[in-house]
C-alpha cells in the first residue's frame, strides 16, 4: 500500500510517498525561510502564497523521483490541523482535489499525530506504550502514548512553546530568523554559569510548561548587560540550560508517574543536541531509552503526515467530498485505531 503525503501547515512545504513495506519512496521539503526572513517570523498570506507556488510542483518530483502513476497510489494524505489556516486550506485543497481526481481515498491528518508518529520512520522503533515530549515552535506537550489514537495529554505550556521561547530570545540577542538554530550555535560558545535563568513551574506539582517568564528574564539580562559576542554566547548558555533542565525534570516526572521509560521526543527543537544528550541522561538512569526521528524529519514533513495518513487509512479513515482545515485541534481528541 501506497500514500502521498502532503504537510502545509506553517512555513514549510513537504511531499512524501510512503509505501508499508518499502518505506519512504520519495520525499521533497522546500523551507520559506528566505521569505519570512525580512520580517523576523512568519507572514501567514505570504505563507500561504507560496504553497499554492509550492506544492504542485514537489508532488510531480516526487512522483517522477518514485517513478509511479496516479493508478500506482492507494491514498492521499494532508494535514488539516492544526497549524496556519491560510495555508492549511491550501494543502487540504489540493491533497482533496487530487483524491478526487484519481478516485482514491483522501486522509485529513493531525500535524502533531504526525510529529508523534515520526520515529516510527526508522529502524529502531519504539514499543507502545510510553510517553512524547513534542516540542516544536507552536506546542510544547507531554503526552501518554498507548497505541495511535490512544492519547493522553499529561501536561502543555501554558504560554510560549519552547521553540517560540528560543526564536523571540533569539531576537533579542540580534540574531537571524529563525534564530532558535542560532542560539543554540551560539550557546556552544557560552561560559556555564555566567548567568542563571529560573527553571519555570518545576518547584510545584504538575506537567504544565511555562517559558514565557524564561524569556523575560533572559531580557531583563540582556538589556542590563554590555552585550559583546562573548556575553551574548553566555546568556545563549544560561537559556538553552534552564529550558533543558525544565524540559529534563518534567520528562522524568512524566515518566515515573506513568511508571514508564521510553520517551519518545519529536518537533523541530527536537533536533537540540543539549535537549538530546540530557533526555538520553534521564532516560538511561530510569534504564529505558529515548527515541527521535532522523533530523531531517524532526521538523514539518511529508514524510511523517504519508506515514500517520497510512495509518489511518489502514483503518479505515477517509474524508468524503467535503474539507475542513481545523487551526485549532486537540491531540487527545482523535479517535483510537
Amino acid at each position: 500500500m501506497r500514500i502521498l503525503g502532503i504537510e502545509t501547515s506553517c512555513d514549510e512545504t513537504g511531499i512524501a510517498i510512503y509505501d508499508d513495506e518499502q518505506g519512504i519512496m520519495a520525499h521533497r521539503l522546500y523551507s520559506q525561510i528566505a521569505v519570512h526572513a525580512d520580517y523576523g517570523g512568519v507572514v501567514p498570506e505570504l505563507a500561504s502564497r507560496d504553497h499554492v507556488r509550492k506544492t504542485i510542483p514537489l508532488i510531480e518530483e516526487v512522483m517522477a523521483e518514485a517513478n509511479l502513476k496516479p493508478e500506482d497510489l492507494d491514498g492521499v494524505a494532508y494535514t488539516a490541523g492544526p497549524g496556519l489556516v491560510g495555508a492549511l486550506l491550501v494543502g487540504c485543497s489540493i491533497g482533496r482535489s487530487l483524491a478526487y481526481g484519481w478516485d482514491l481515498p483522501a486522509v485529513p491528518v493531525h500535524h502533531m499525530e504526525g510529529h508523534l508518529l515520526a520515529p516510527m520512520l526508522e529502524d529502531d522503533v519504539p514499543e507502545f506504550p510510553f510517553v512524547a515530549l513534542l516540542i516544536s515552535g507552536g506546542h510544547t506537550q507531554l503526552v501518554r502514548v498507548d497505541g495511535i489514537g490512544h492519547y493522553e495529554l499529561l501536561g502543555e505550556s501554558v504560554d510560549d512553546a519552547a521553540g517560540e521561547a528560543f526564536d523571540k530570545t533569539a531576537k533579542l540577542l540580534g540574531l537571524d530568523y529563525p534564530g532558535g538554530p542560532v542560539l543554540s550555535k551560539m550557546a556552544e560558545a557560552g561560559t556555564p554559569g555566567r548567568f542563571k535563568f529560573p527553571r519555570p513551574m518545576t518547584d510545584r506539582p504538575g506537567l504544565d510548561f511555562s517559558f514565557s517568564g524564561l524569556k523575560t528574564s533572559a531580557a531583563n539580562c540582556i538589556h542590563k548587560e554590555v552585550m559583546d559576542e562573548q556575553t551574548k554566547a553566555d546568556v545563549a548558555w544560561a537559556f538553552q540550560d534552564a529550558v533543558v533542565a525544565t524540559l529534563a525534570i518534567k520528562c522524568r516526572r512524566a515518566l515515573e508517574q506513568c511508571g514508564l521509560n521510553r520517551l519518545v521526543v519529536a518537533g523541530g527543537v527536537s533536533a537540540n543536541k543539549a535537549i538530546r544528550a540530557k533526555l538520553e541522561e534521564v532516560t538511561k538512569k530510569l534504564g529505558g531509552g529515548v527515541y527521535y526521528p532522523r533530523p531531517e524529519f524532526c521538523t514539518d514533513n511529508g514524510a511523517m503526515i504519508a506515514y500517520a495518513g497510512m495509518q489511518r487509512l489502514k483503518s479505515g479513515v477517509s474524508a468524503d467530498l467535503t474539507f475542513k482545515a481545523t487551526p485549532r485541534w486537540p491531540l487527545d481528541t482523535l479517535d483510537p485505531i
